[in-house]
């Protein structure tokens, strides 16, 4: 039935369940979120910066005045740079069901749009927002009345005390790789992926090298049975997260996986705007590099982070919880009219 459009009769009837089960954990999370003391925001979606991580890609549209001035806008990636000058403003507790855009992905785990769920907390260490997550993931399950999250086969209990795990212990238990020792070392870690069986290109940045022994090795090996906690992510790797106070070469990050599946993305959020200007240049070369383009640095966003307070956030990829806690096949079967690429 996947060879018809989502608009016919007979495959609508074969989603329809998974529909109304996503209206059912929507208003779980909604209600959880309420009992916290939450307040729900909606942020917009065109933005003079879509984001500047390395390997997002963004939709690029313009703004037209009735004179004839053009600028250039994107479709954000994340409410991220909205929601934290909302903190600046002095907003305390904040969530977004946002709606969000990513080009160059497609697939059963991806769809150039789709909801995230991204919500901070002021005054809150990343263990605060990590416990937010876990509970949110038995918050859906409940909602849709299943006993596990499932995915491909496997299954995960989010009621079960999650596995909290480095990446160091990661890529020591499941790489058989010494990343402490590597983090200085692009060639040492390149023999390492290698050795562990991940093809990496000659010219692979360390970057480059970390994510293909992640997914290829770590990622499919998270989330069984129970939700992982995949935490302390290299600096380097730190995006928009503050360094570790008792070692700063990792960073207050986490990634939260069920059956082998990304589910969300937090961190202890940096605030330092001269740090994270260095870390969105860098990025926006390397893109340049890999990509032959980039994207502006949001000056605004910058400028805010001197006025943000100390805060942690989560971004949670609503489909995909869905899609786990309904049973469904795709993430296409939980989107009501889904971009079919």
């Amino acid at each position: 039935m996947t060879d018809r459009k989502w608009w016919h009769p007979a495959r609508h009837r074969d989603r329809r369940p998974f529909l109304l089960q996503r209206g059912q954990v929507r208003r779980a999370l909604s209600d959880w979120f309420a009992r916290e003391g939450f307040l729900e925001v909606e942020c917009t979606a065109l933005q003079v910066s879509p984001g500047n991580e390395t390997h997002l890609h963004a939709f690029e549209t313009e703004f037209r005045t009735d004179d004839g001035q053009v600028s250039p806008l994107y479709l954000h990636t994340s409410p991220e740079f909205s929601c934290k000058k909302l903190l600046a403003a002095g907003e305390e507790k904040i969530v977004d069901f946002s709606r969000v855009f990513r080009n160059r992905e497609s697939g059963p785990l991806h769809s150039p749009e789709f909801t995230m769920v991204e919500w901070y907390r002021t005054g809150a260490d990343l263990a605060a927002v990590m416990q937010d997550a876990v509970d949110l993931c038995r918050e859906a399950l409940k909602a849709t009345g299943e006993t596990a999250l499932h995915w491909k086969g496997r299954t995960c209990d989010p009621g079960m005390t999650p596995e909290y795990l480095t990446l160091t212990e990661a890529f020591q238990r499941h790489a058989k790789t010494d990343l402490n020792g590597l983090l200085d070392d692009r060639d040492g870690f390149m023999r390492a992926a290698r050795d562990a069986g991940v093809g990496v290109p000659d010219d692979a940045s360390w970057s480059d090298i970390f994510s293909a022994v992640l997914v290829t090795l770590i990622e499919p090996a998270l989330g069984d049975e129970r939700l992982t906690v995949l935490h302390r992510y290299p600096v380097c790797e730190a995006a928009l997260a503050r360094a570790c106070p008792d070692d700063p070469r990792f960073a207050e990050r986490f990634e939260l996986y069920a059956c082998g599946v990304e589910l969300a993305n937090g961190f202890h959020e940096l605030t330092d705007a001269a740090e994270q200007r260095a870390r969105f240049e860098a990025d926006m070369d390397l893109k340049q590099e890999i990509y032959g383009e980039r994207y502006p640095i949001d000056e605004d966003f910058l400028e805010a982070l001197g006025h943000m307070p100390d805060a942690s956030g989560v971004a949670l990829g609503f489909d995909r919880l869905v899609m786990l806690a309904s049973g469904a096949r795709s993430i296409h079967d939980v989107q009501w009219t889904p971009v079919e690429t």
